[in-house]
């Protein structure tokens, strides 16, 4: 897609963009954020079990886990 250039662009240019903006917005389907809210943390504690930030990565599965120690003589 074409970069616009906002200044290049007439005042009639620049107002059917954003009526048609508008037209997008209007036909969005718009929820409580309260209801989001409740489905996002429903969603988030169902995969705490599979999740490695609550549970934790098996030493055996962690890719980052030191592979040997350095010992300075």
């Amino acid at each position: 897609m074409p970069v616009i250039n906002i200044e290049d662009l007439t005042e009639k240019d620049k107002l059917k963009m954003e009526v048609d903006q508008l037209k997008k917005e209007v036909k969005l389907e718009r929820a409580m954020v309260s209801k989001c809210c409740e489905e996002i943390k429903d969603y988030i504690e169902a995969g705490t079990a599979e999740d490695p930030l609550v549970k934790g990565i098996p030493e055996d599965k962690n890719p980052f886990k030191e592979k040997g120690g350095c010992i300075i003589a």
